[in-house]
């Protein structure tokens, strides 16, 4: 199974009317992400993509609507992490099945305080039941979110005794010192941290790229940023990106990525995402808007 790097977007999810998700849309962004928006890969429904509001059936079929688009399945991943360890096992043989390059497992969230050693086991278990064979598994660190870290300790064990299949890890966690230590420590996985700001740091600390839910906008400036490492050229566009990412931080993210893809793609149906989030207001519009306005975000998509 071929390895993920680079420029990664985590994906947004677009949504019919009644909530259900619109696939022939998802197809549509996912090509213009890997084109003219700038990225080297997918990482389908993750915490962007709202992933846990869905179904597993309705995860299952955007899976399957993607893997029979003919993308590039060896640009894609995606997430399967799930309360449930079955739900986590289905959605894992099938991120197999499909192709997918690798499958992006949380941990089990519900449970708080729980030891490295289930931590492991619990991988161990998914592991086992999904089938080494043409699995790529990464670790999703999200702790803000889940209350449930991955220790670097559990990581390097679940490396030694996994080698080849746990692939890597998306730290999302906001902690640099976290991703620069868990290359250093586990320097046979891939490390994404979560923010294009990282990219400059990229090869001095090891990093595989970055996993972002702004690179669905920042996409041509992160791939610079990534692919150009060094050059002046690159180090302007790890601040441009970082820039627009802040702007896009004005309020809340996920309703902000939306409602800017909805501006970029000319469709207002991308402004909806699934509850318990809601469409920003007019009054957080005009503050992203005028954010936005202070970015590279109106040269990039002639806004």
């Amino acid at each position: 199974m071929s390895r993920l790097t680079g420029v990664i977007a985590a994906a947004a999810t677009p949504l019919r009317d009644d909530l259900s998700i619109d696939h022939e849309r998802l197809v549509m962004h996912c090509r213009w992400l890997l084109g003219d928006g700038g990225c080297d890969a997918i990482n389908l429904l993750g915490t962007t993509g709202e992933a846990t509001s869905f179904s597993l059936e309705q995860r299952l079929a955007a899976m399957k609507a993607v893997a029979e688009a003919e993308l590039p399945m060896h640009r894609f991943m995606v997430g399967t992490g799930a309360s449930a360890l079955q739900d986590a096992v289905r959605l894992t043989l099938a991120a197999k099945a499909f192709g997918f390059a690798g499958a992006l497992l949380l941990p089990p969230f519900y449970y708080k305080g729980i030891d490295d050693e289930s931590l492991a086991a619990y991988v161990d278990t998914v592991i086992a039941q999904v089938g080494a064979e043409g699995l790529g598994l990464y670790l999703y660190h999200i702790p803000q979110n889940t209350g449930v870290p991955w220790p670097i300790e559990v990581v390097a064990q679940l490396a030694e005794r996994h080698p080849g299949t746990l692939a890597g890890l998306k730290d999302s966690s906001g902690d640099i010192a976290y991703s620069t230590d868990l290359a250093k420590r586990v320097p046979g996985i891939a490390v994404f941290p979560s923010s294009e700001a990282t990219l400059g740091l990229a090869r001095e600390r090891g990093f595989a790229g970055c996993i972002s839910a702004t690179t669905n906008v920042t996409g041509p400036l992160a791939r610079i940023a990534f692919h150009q490492a060094g050059t002046p050229e690159a180090a302007a566009a790890v601040a441009a990106a970082a820039a627009l990412r802040a702007a896009l931080s004005t309020v809340t993210l996920v309703p902000a990525v939306k409602d800017t893809l909805a501006e970029i793609h000319g469709d207002a149906a991308w402004r909806r995402p699934h509850p318990p989030l809601r469409p920003l207001t007019e009054a957080e519009r005009r503050t992203l808007r005028e954010a936005l306005a202070g970015t590279e975000y109106p040269r990039l998509f002639g806004r």
